[in-house]
């Protein structure tokens, strides 16, 4: 369980952030995969019903944490922007941008559990890693094939 100095309700309020933001991350990218076109549509929308998935999972394990804390999980979803913008750097620059508010909100947790309690800090170490891995991918999509550098846009 948590620890004595844990602000549950701080925490509580954190995890139901982070289950509205990744439930937004599911319908941002289902909306996205039904918006490709061309030739290239096949692996790319695999790719962002992948990411609705992987969402969807991360919703999951937050809601279990808000109710482990004997808490309610959030019935709402996190903000959703339409910029009707569906070009593939497009859609990739939009994922970039919620990734990144996604990946604060886990350092935040982190360090709002850290050296408070295990579970919590753990979690949002493995959500930190998750995170930053996606950015990477994400990044490395939007660079011009033979770019080593890192995309800065």
């Amino acid at each position: 369980m948590a620890g004595q100095d844990l602000d549950t309700a701080a925490a509580v309020a954190l995890l139901n952030e982070i289950l509205e933001t990744e439930l937004a991350g599911v319908c941002r990218y289902t909306h996205y995969a039904l918006m490709v076109f061309g030739h290239s549509r096949i692996p790319i929308v695999s790719w962002l019903r992948g990411e609705a998935t992987t969402c969807l999972e991360h919703a999951n394990q937050a809601g279990e944490l808000v109710t482990h804390l004997g808490e309610h999980p959030s019935l709402k979803i996190g903000g959703l922007l339409e910029t009707h913008k569906h070009g593939i750097n497009d859609i990739l620059l939009e994922s970039l941008g919620a990734e990144k508010e996604g990946l604060e909100l886990y350092k935040r947790l982190y360090e709002l559990a850290k050296d408070r309690s295990v579970l919590l800090e753990d979690y949002a170490r493995k959500m930190i890693a998750e995170e930053e891995t996606h950015l990477g991918e994400v990044n490395k999509m939007l660079r011009k094939p033979g770019e080593i550098t890192q995309f800065a846009g």
